[in-house]
């Protein structure tokens, strides 16, 4: 006999799925968005520019794609960006202040959430971050081929910053 999915355990499914199609529904309409003032997810990124004094490692670019208010979720906002991952990449470690889908675009990238082992993530694979988990890095673990992610966040309003450096 086969057990119909209870309806509670859906939206574990339904709700990573539904940032994906968001993700990628924004992604299409990257043509009309305005990219003539300044966007607050760039100025965030500090992550993408800091450098590693021990190991000098290429740096992430990431590039804003969109960020949307939610109507069905006041003072809640969507914000997409391609994070591109040179050969060799890393980002170290940071949190954010919403909750973040990544999904590997192309190549392969190497991440750590705290507590949890190092896990590779290859072309249409994808993870999760909650709201302030320590992220411990991120890393293109290939020193050939580039790697890119989409990553989906849902954060407060004004669309930034996302990213918080973890000190030291």
């Amino acid at each position: 006999m086969h057990s119909i999915p209870s309806p509670f355990k859906m939206p574990q499914v339904l709700l990573p799925l539904g940032l994906l199609a968001a993700a990628l529904l924004a992604a299409m309409t990257l043509a009309t968005w305005n990219l003539e003032r300044p966007h607050p997810a760039l100025i965030a990124g500090q992550h993408a520019t800091h450098s590693n004094p021990a190991a000098a490692r290429p740096q992430t670019q990431i590039k804003p794609l969109s960020c949307q208010p939610l109507s069905d979720m006041p003072g809640k906002v969507v914000t997409t960006l391609l994070v591109d991952f040179p050969p060799g990449a890393h980002t170290p470690a940071h949190r954010h202040p919403g909750s973040v889908t990544a999904f590997v675009v192309k190549g392969q990238v190497r991440s750590q959430m705290q507590g949890s082992p190092a896990q590779t993530y290859s072309a249409g694979e994808t993870w999760y971050e909650a709201k302030g988990e320590l992220h411990s890095f991120a890393e293109n673990p290939s020193s050939t081929e580039p790697a890119q992610l989409l990553t989906v966040f849902v954060s407060d309003e004004n669309c930034g910053p996302l990213v918080i450096p973890e000190p030291g």
